[in-house]
């Protein structure tokens, strides 16, 4: 067998790139097993020399780990929800319906993705705060209810479905609601899932909005949570900090591990079709 010498320089080049990247997570993954004088003494050994569970056994015994894995579960799932919901049947109204302007809402719409945080965090906590919400999961869940995003994966997912599927049921009578349930979501049933993935890890590792709108502790977070270990004020033990990193990236990584084929597939169907 042939050794192609081009192909040996990229892979060679690929591994290089997968090193680096992950070894921030090794590093923290040994870490938090390491007592707090071997984090200082021996801080890049991935390996640690006396392994131990303290840092973890802190967590259960002086952290609500519980309380902060639960309101960060809560807000997450229900802005999964609700943006998988937004993101269905607005992209069905732009793949099937036609009306006045809707290429010109469709791109004022897709333009919202380029807005950064900063332009609309200010108005977003003006009317939280004047709303009477502030310091509660509404507040942290009720500006995002909705994303540009998904609009856009879900309508190019839709637009692979054969029109004809769409013509048939509409002389058979089907009512839309029923073509969307019936016809089209088993088809795109796979980029739904991908997409809620998406939505849910993205708002499970949200950390500025969160850190804006709550203020008690008991409705933190984990990404808040760890902040309170890793900023000047919060202490410098960098074992349990990496041990609460290490279950806050938990279940997004799992989730992704378990998803990332429905994921790359979403991004690469959704260029089929403009």
């Amino acid at each position: 067998m042939k050794i192609n010498k081009k192909e040996i320089k990229w892979h060679v080049l690929l591994w290089i790139i997968v090193i680096f990247e992950i070894f921030p997570l090794l590093f923290m993954i040994a870490t938090s097993f390491k007592p707090l004088n071997q984090v200082f003494t021996d801080t890049l050994n991935i390996i640690p020399t006396s392994p131990t569970l303290k840092n973890y056994k802190y967590i259960a015994d002086n952290l609500p780990i519980l309380n902060y894995i639960g309101n960060t579960f809560i807000i997450a799932a229900v802005m999964t929800i609700a943006k998988t919901v937004t993101s269905i049947l607005a992209a069905y109204v732009f793949a099937y319906k036609n009306f006045n302007g809707k290429n010109i809402l469709y791109s004022i719409l897709l333009l919202t993705m380029f807005v950064p945080l900063t332009v609309t965090m200010i108005p977003n906590y003006i009317i939280m705060s004047h709303t009477g919400l502030l310091n509660s999961n509404i507040a942290v869940v009720l500006p995002q209810l909705a994303d540009a995003l998904g609009i856009f994966l879900m309508r190019q997912s839709m637009r692979t479905v054969p029109k004809s599927f769409i013509e048939v049921a509409r002389l058979e009578k089907v009512s839309e609601i029923k073509i969307l349930s019936k016809v089209i979501l088993p088809l795109i049933r796979n980029s739904i899932m991908s997409m809620g993935i998406i939505f849910f890890i993205n708002s499970w590792n949200e950390y500025f909005w969160p850190m804006l709108i709550l203020k008690n502790k008991d409705k933190f977070t984990l990404p808040l949570a760890l902040q309170s270990f890793i900023s000047p004020g919060g202490g410098n033990d960098w074992g349990v900090a990496m041990a609460v990193a290490c279950l806050t990236v938990l279940l997004p990584m799992v989730l992704y591990i378990i998803c990332q084929r429905f994921i790359i597939n979403t991004f690469m169907n959704s260029g089929i079709k403009g």
